[in-house]
């Protein structure tokens, strides 16, 4: 194969792959946002402690996000459905 061909097959793989990195990350710190606006949007005071329960749902923590939630006195369907958003 000549130069001449190998180089645009070479920048076509470059273009895809760095496509794939930036299509695939994720964006962290909006997660956290979408949680504090589910709480604020039900009428919930977003406190520093719904800001620690909506990082835990952001990185996983189901569980720890949503009794949280409930122990900064919102209710379970409210928790439930802030920590549904914060890992999305």
């Amino acid at each position: 194969m000549r130069s001449s061909a190998r180089i645009p097959s070479i920048l076509a793989g470059l273009a895809l792959a760095i496509g794939g990195i930036a299509f695939a990350a994720p964006a962290a710190h909006a997660d956290m946002k979408a949680c504090e606006q589910y709480v604020a949007d039900h009428k919930g005071q977003v406190t520093d402690d719904v800001r620690q329960a909506c990082y835990e749902g952001q990185i996983g923590n189901q569980t720890s996000c949503s009794a949280s939630l409930t122990e900064a006195g919102l209710s379970k369907d409210v928790a439930a459905g802030a920590c549904r958003v914060a890992p999305q």
